[in-house]
């Protein structure tokens, strides 16, 4: 019932973004039989313990998917670590992979950070000793392709010349190597993190609120709550916080979608996330929610300053579960908890409450510009109009990016029509939204409609599959929705996973549920997608299903 089979339609492909987008901090290059085992296996744990998104190679690839996998993940990522071991040139692949990260180095900006395992620079460089063995069998086996062999050489002398870690000469314990890199890659993102979150428009007036009059560094446990209905961006301020502090911290974790994983019955999965996170890598095991105050409670949390974020709450239960009582965390700590209620913060005792008034004229038009013309100021003759949409959005950051979305390359008189629309509905944030939504053609509705109710937070190659097998044209379905801004990709969903998640706003799923709800008239049995188990038992137990001819127009 919830996915009906539909006719396969054709679509023209989205514009790419030309802006780089990196999907990994880390991508790592080694030769497997030197290094998987040991060195490489120690780095990407220690990597991802902290919560550094790492690529590595799945030795159960096949061969031709491989290469356009690594290749496309060295494009993806922020830092190429190369772990030069004594065979790492007679291997092919770690040659041309080796090949691609010098080029996206010169351009795209990839920053490379060799670590030199068992042999040092200068035979990397002179390509002595095993490095030289390996070529005279590349150039016996590429006597016909010799501009390969000499790249491959270059490239290896490139590296060579660029400052790295040299173990060939540190008489220094592996595990403490492996530490200094990771601090290392630690400081190196910490940098970039802070200009980026110094970019996010209304941030840095929100942060200088916020910190210290709601959050200081002394000995304190703060427990604070952002409050205010959605929109206004509390969640894009408690993201921005962690990402710019929690390298202070001895632990740290962000718990996203509280409240929709509360009410599937995750409520343990989240408190198991928080040891797993915090704790990094806790072998406790929590099967419900009685067992994980328990845990929790006995876990050495409380020994441990740490920075929790507890995002979308809407019950005490989850406080209670999840963030107790001040004691539970070490001195120091910061817990931040986000949610449209107040009441909840009351009722669990937290005492400093930030509420965001949404955007001032400035940033309000800065990020709408952002939006609908991709630059600071808009084009000739749409000033006024602009002016116009921005105070409709009240100063919603939501609603400002998704009506810029919705904007972005009409004419004038497309702006002016859509302008005269928005006024003649109620200005709530479901009506601002809708007005993007009602913009796709009907395949891209139905995609949205499918997500909002059962896809979010899943797997995207996971779903594109379920979609494609139902009919619908789901990759360029999903690239219209993110281009649209009714969907994201959440690329940390779970510490260490290379998989992206797709993502929407709640506010956003709210209102696809809501559309499905007034389509049907408010008759639960004829709604065309039941997403909670009770409505469908309800459904099943009065006979309520629509004929075979209703569920397939």
């Amino acid at each position: 019932m919830a996915l009906v089979k539909r006719k396969r339609e054709s679509s023209l492909s989205p514009s790419s973004s030309s802006t780089r987008q990196p999907k990994y901090h880390v991508f790592l290059s080694f030769r497997g039989e030197d290094t998987r085992t040991n060195f490489t296996d120690h780095l990407y744990v220690a990597l991802k313990q902290k919560g550094i998104i790492t690529f590595r190679d799945k030795e159960e690839l096949k061969k031709g998917e491989r290469i356009s996998e690594l290749f496309k993940a060295i494009e993806e990522s922020q830092f190429a670590i190369i772990i030069l071991s004594r065979n790492y040139a007679s291997s092919t692949w770690c040659l041309d992979e080796l090949a691609k990260i010098i080029k996206c180095k010169d351009e795209i900006g990839l920053e490379v950070l060799p670590v030199f395992y068992s042999v040092s620079p200068s035979i990397v460089r002179k390509q002595t000793e095993t490095f030289e063995q390996a070529f005279i069998d590349h150039q016996e086996r590429f006597e016909d392709n010799i501009e390969k062999v000499e790249t491959w050489r270059d490239t290896l002398k490139k590296v060579a010349d660029i400052k790295g870690w040299d173990l060939h000469l540190q008489n220094r314990h592996e595990s403490e190597i492996i530490q200094h890199i990771v601090k290392g890659i630690m400081e190196k993102l910490s940098s970039k993190s802070s200009s980026i979150n110094k970019n996010l428009i209304g941030i840095k007036s929100m942060f200088a609120e916020l910190i210290p009059s709601y959050l200081g560094f002394g000995n304190n446990i703060y427990m604070i709550g952002i409050c205010g209905m959605g929109g206004l961006g509390k969640t894009t301020l408690a993201s921005a916080i962690y990402y710019e502090y929690s390298d202070h911290f001895e632990g740290s974790s962000f718990i996203a979608n509280v409240r929709e994983r509360s009410e599937k019955g995750e409520l343990h999965k989240l408190q198991q996330q928080l040891l797993d996170e915090i704790l990094e890598g806790s072998n406790t095991k929590i099967y419900n929610v009685q067992v994980g105050d328990k845990k929790i409670n006995s876990s050495g949390l409380r020994h441990k300053k740490v920075l929790l974020v507890l995002d979308d709450v809407n019950h005490k239960d989850q406080l209670e579960k999840l963030a107790g009582e001040h004691d539970w965390f070490g001195l120091g700590s910061w817990i931040i908890i986000t949610t449209r209620d107040e009441h909840v913060l009351v009722q669990h005792g937290v005492l400093k409450i930030y509420k965001p008034n949404g955007l001032d004229d400035n940033d309000a038009s800065t990020l709408f510009y952002s939006k609908a013309f991709k630059k600071e100021q808009p084009e000739e003759g749409y000033m006024q109009l602009s002016l116009e949409v921005i105070e409709y959005a009240s100063g919603l950051s939501l609603a400002l990016v998704t009506l810029g979305s919705f904007l972005v390359g009409r004419t004038l008189e497309e702006w002016q029509s859509a302008l005269d629309s928005f006024k003649n509905i109620k200005g709530d944030i479901y009506n601002i939204l809708k007005i993007s939504y009602d913009g796709l053609e009907e395949m891209w509705k139905e995609i949205f409609l499918d997500i909002a109710c059962f896809f979010r937070e899943l797997k995207k190659n996971h779903v594109i599959q379920i979609l494609e097998n139902y009919g619908f044209n789901a990759i360029i379905g999903i690239n219209v929705l993110v281009e649209k801004y009714l969907l994201t990709m959440d690329d940390n969903k779970y510490l260490g996973d290379d998989n992206e998640y797709l993502a929407m706003h709640d506010l956003l799923v709210e209102m696809g549920q809501k559309i499905i709800r007034f389509e049907s008239g408010g008759k639960l049995g004829k709604q065309s997608r039941l997403w909670l188990i009770e409505y469908l038992h309800y459904v099943l137990e009065n006979d309520m299903f629509p004929t075979k001819e209703a569920c397939s127009t």
